[in-house]
Formats: structure tokens, C-alpha cells, sequence
């Protein structure tokens, strides 16, 4: 593997597990596609760090768990705003 992939491949899930974010959240930050840092993560990394994989594997376990309530509560907040502006 390339140096700079195996860089980058660190990089993301260090911060994963600093922070907890998403894979979204990650991409944004570094600027690279969602799947490019889906497959550094859930591919790439257990063959250069499995303690590190591991890790990350909890922490994108736990975000699958909790993205339709995510979900649910963004709806829920973009309707509450709306209804909030129609009353001013």
C-alpha cells in the first residue's frame, strides 16, 4: 500500500475515534469522498492497525444504531423551525 494511503487511512480513523463522528462528518473534515473514507476504514485499516479497527468498527456500529433517530430528530427540528417562522 501507498504511503500516503496508509497516512490518510490513520488520520481518518484517529479522528473517528477522537471525536465519534460519522463517516460523513470525517469526509467533510478532510475533504475526501465518503467512500473513499468508508473503504480506508472498514478495509484498509484492519490490515494496518487491528487494535485501531477494532475501535473504529464500535464507533461506526454505534452510528449505524443511531442514524434513524438522527434522522428523526433533524425532521423534527427543520418542521419545528418552520412553524416558528409562519408564527412571527
Amino acid at each position: 500500500m501507498w504511503d500516503y494511503i496508509e497516512q490518510r487511512v490513520l488520520k481518518c480513523a484517529e479522528y473517528i475515534v477522537e471525536t465519534g463522528c460519522t463517516v460523513r462528518a470525517c469526509s467533510a473534515h478532510f475533504s475526501i469522498s465518503k467512500s473513499t473514507v468508508h473503504k480506508d476504514v472498514s478495509e484498509r485499516l484492519q490490515y494496518i492497525d487491528i487494535d485501531l479497527f477494532e475501535q473504529v468498527r464500535e464507533i461506526l456500529n454505534l452510528n449505524l444504531s443511531e442514524r434513524h433517530i438522527r434522522g428523526g430528530n433533524a425532521t423534527k427540528e427543520k418542521y419545528e423551525s418552520k412553524r416558528l417562522v409562519k408564527k412571527d
